[in-house]
């Protein structure tokens, strides 16, 4: 296996978030009034750093519950329970049995969705058969990819995203996302195969589901319109704003396909828009990243990369799992 691919997945998702994240809340109209009509193109830096949101920390997070020995999810809902301490607690120094409170810079409030911080607050125990809420927000989609890195199949994927999100749409788009980078990093797959292969393994896992056909036809449209000569901002529009998680993968399957072969193109494409703007860059960073290594993020959205050194360390530690 490619390393390389699996520390790209990573960093990739975490340059998505950290361009996105600073225009998250912005309409198009005042991005492109700061920025101009190409809007955000380069890190916005604090303290020298382009930081990341919560959607890294929670990603964070499930990477590092996979590497730990017993049952996954339980693993990933004890690490959710953890990170939200981080986002309501000032950091101590206090020992955990979790490598990643020891890490200062992850004890910061980074915008958490309400619905992450509800569920988990309120024990992180959600099911698909036993539902939390009735969220299909996109906190649950934008934080799994390590489980395809992992290796692990589809339903795990859905099942920590039902942890916190209940709804449907809310879970069966984390199965299609880990499908998709299971594929890519360990399987070395192009990337619309990788794409098809998702969409027919999610309809049939989920046949019995009301709401299948609905995603499984908006995947299918960003593939169409990736391929057709409809502007960037349009074919999102088309697609939605992505505070939702089957939006937000459409989103981010139309910027990687589109400019598949061009990280920087995609991912610039991917957070200018109305809606959120970190969760549908994170994703497409996390799946172009996975599909074109490590060497084609450019260097730009290297540097001064919140935590870059953890993503290189999580990443490999991912692709040295059996």
């Amino acid at each position: 296996m490619n390393k390389d691919k699996f520390r790209g997945c990573l960093v990739g998702g975490a340059a998505g978030d950290a361009l996105g994240y600073m225009v998250e809340f912005l309409t198009e109209e005042r991005i492109f009034a700061l920025l101009g009509e190409g809007g955000i193109r380069e890190f916005a830096l604090n303290d020298g750093k382009a930081l990341i949101s919560d959607d890294t920390q929670m990603t964070l997070f499930t990477a590092s519950a996979l590497l730990r020995e017993g049952d996954i999810i339980a693993n990933i809902a004890d690490a959710y329970r953890l990170w939200r301490i981080t986002q309501t607690e000032k950091f101590t120094g206090k020992e955990y049995d979790e490598p990643l409170m020891s890490v200062r810079e992850l004890w910061n409030r980074r915008a958490p969705g309400n619905t992450c911080m509800t569920a988990i607050g309120d024990g992180c125990k959600g099911t698909m058969d036993n539902p939390i809420n009735k969220s299909k927000g996109c906190g649950g989609v934008m934080r799994v990819a390590p489980i395809g890195l992992a290796g692990f199949d589809d339903m795990v994927g859905a099942k920590a995203a039902a942890l916190t999100h209940g709804h449907e749409l809310g879970y069966i788009p984390a199965a299609c996302l880990v499908h998709m980078v299971r594929c890519l990093a360990r399987e070395d797959m192009p990337l619309r195969d990788a794409v098809e292969e998702a969409i027919t393994a999610a309809s049939l896992m989920f046949a019995n589901k009301k709401h299948t056909g609905y995603f499984v036809d908006l995947t299918e449209k960003a593939m169409d319109l990736a391929d057709s000569d409809t502007p960037d901002i349009d074919a999102i529009h088309a697609l939605g704003e992505g505070w939702v998680a089957d939006e937000t993968l459409a989103i981010a399957v139309f910027c990687a396909l589109r400019y598949e072969n061009d990280f920087e193109k995609a991912l610039i494409a991917a957070v200018n828009h109305n809606g959120d703007s970190d969760s549908t860059g994170a994703v497409c960073g996390n799946i172009l990243g996975a599909h074109l290594g490590l060497d084609a993020v450019p260097q730009k959205f290297k540097d001064n990369l919140e935590l870059y050194d953890l993503y290189i360390d999580l990443g490999t530690k991912l692709a040295d799992l059996p």
